[in-house]
C-alpha cells in the first residue's frame, strides 16, 4: 500500500512539474526580453496551474469520493460551478498581483493589449478538463482498488477453503491408517508395531509439511512410499503390489501435499477382495514438470459394513485440483469395461505460473 502511495505520489509530482515548466518552452535565445523578464512572465504564468491544481485537488480528494461515487450528482455539479469560478478567480487574482509587482514586463502596465481581453473562455473551458481529467483519475483508481480487493478476497478464500480442506483430510487419513493398525492388532502385534512406527514418519510429514500449499516432490514421494509399506504389513501375500516410482532423490518440482494419498487409499480399499486377493499397481513419474500418478487396481467395491472412511477422500482431491491447479491438470478415473479393473490417472502441471504462485 505504501509503495504504491509513494509511485502515485510521484506520478503527481512529474506531472504538474510539467504543467508548471511548459511554458519556459517557448522561451526561445531569440526573445526580446532579457533572462530577468522572462522568469517574471513565468512567475506571472504560474496562475494558470495554481487553478489547475486546486480545481483538480477539490475534486480528487473530495468532491469526487463524497459526492460523485455517493451518486450526489447535483450536489457534485453544484460544487464543480462554485469551484471553477474560484479558480478563475485565483488565475485572475495571480495575474493582477504579479502585474502590479512588475508590471514592466508587458506593455500597458503588465495588462493584455487592447482588443484581447483575458480569455476567460479558454481558461474556463481549461478547468471543465480538469474537472473531467480529475474525475478520471479517481475513478480509474477506485477501479483498480475494487480489482485489487476482489482479488485478495478470491485469495483468502481460496486459503481459507485450502486450510479447510486440509484440516479435513488429516482426521480422514489418520482414521483410515489408525483403523489398519487396529485390524493387525488382533493377529499380529508385531506388524502392528512397525506400523505404528511407519505411522509416526508420515504424521512427521503431515504436520511440518502438510501446512504449506505446496511441497517439493521428493517429500511427497517419500511420504507415499511409507505408506505403501504401511500397507504391505497388513495385507497378505496374496495381494499382488507393484510399484513404479521414477523420481529423482532430489526432485523438488513445487506438489501439493498429500494430493495424491486419498488416490491410494482408495486403491487398497476397493482393491482387495474379502478373501485377501488382489492387485495394486502404482506408477508416479515427472516429465519436465508434468507429475503423473497412475494407478490400477482389482475392482471390489467397499462393503456397506466397511468403516474404513466415510469417502470423502476423493471429494476432497476434486476440491483440492480446482483449488490449487485451475486449469493445470488432467484426471481420468473409471471401471475397465470388464468391471475387474479400476484405473486413475491424475497429471499436474507445475510449470504454470499460477501455480508456483499459489
Amino acid at each position: 500500500m505504501n509503495k504504491n502511495f509513494s509511485r502515485q505520489n510521484i506520478i503527481h509530482i512529474v506531472c504538474w512539474a510539467v504543467v508548471i515548466c511548459f511554458p519556459l518552452l517557448f522561451y526561445v535565445s531569440g526573445d526580446a526580453f532579457s533572462w530577468g523578464d522572462r522568469f517574471n512572465r513565468f512567475v506571472r504564468s504560474l496562475g494558470g496551474p495554481l487553478s489547475y491544481m486546486l480545481v483538480f485537488y477539490v475534486n480528487y480528494v473530495w468532491l469526487v469520493p463524497r459526492y460523485l461515487f455517493r451518486k450526489h450528482y447535483k450536489t457534485f455539479f453544484l460544487a464543480n460551478i462554485a469551484v471553477v469560478i474560484i479558480g478563475l478567480g485565483v488565475m485572475l487574482g495571480w495575474w493582477n498581483l504579479i502585474t502590479a509587482i512588475s508590471p514592466e514586463v508587458l506593455p500597458s502596465g503588465g495588462r493584455p493589449p487592447k482588443g484581447r481581453p483575458w480569455p476567460v473562455f479558454h481558461a474556463t473551458l481549461m478547468l471543465i478538463l480538469i474537472v473531467g481529467l480529475s474525475v478520471a483519475v479517481r475513478m480509474s483508481q477506485r477501479w483498480q482498488q475494487l480489482e485489487q480487493d476482489k482479488k485478495e478476497a478470491e485469495q483468502s478464500r481460496t486459503r481459507a477453503e485450502l486450510r479447510n480442506l486440509r484440516n479435513q483430510l488429516n482426521p480422514h487419513f489418520l482414521l483410515n491408517t489408525l483403523n489398519n493398525i487396529y485390524a493387525l492388532i488382533a493377529f499380529d502385534p508385531d506388524k502392528a508395531q512397525t506400523a505404528v512406527g511407519e505411522l509416526s514418519k508420515m504424521l512427521r510429514h503431515m504436520l511440518y509439511d502438510n501446512q504449506q500449499n505446496f511441497v517439493p516432490l521428493y517429500k511427497e514421494v517419500e511420504f507415499i512410499k511409507n505408506y505403501i509399506e504401511l500397507m504391505k504389513i497388513r495385507v497378505t501375500d496374496s495381494v499382488k503390489i507393484i510399484t513404479d516410482i521414477d523420481v529423482d532423490a532430489e526432485d523438488s518440482t513445487p506438489i501439493a501435499p498429500l494430493i495424491f494419498i486419498s488416490l491410494i487409499e482408495n486403491a487398497f480399499k476397493h482393491g482387495i477382495s474379502q478373501n485377501g486377493s488382489g492387485t495394486i499397481s502404482i506408477a508416479i513419474g515427472n516429465d519436465n514438470g508434468l507429475i503423473k500418478c497412475h494407478i490400477t487396481n482389482s475392482n471390489h467395491p467397499k462393503q456397506a459394513n466397511d468403516k474404513s472412511g466415510s469417502g470423502i477422500g476423493l471429494e476432497q482431491v476434486k476440491q483440492r485440483l480446482a483449488l490449487m491447479y485451475p486449469n493445470n491438470h488432467e484426471w481420468h478415473y473409471g471401471v475397465s469395461e470388464d468391471g475387474t479393473t479400476y484405473f486413475s490417472t491424475l497429471t499436474l502441471n507445475s510449470n504454470d505460473s499460477q501455480v508456483r504462485n499459489s
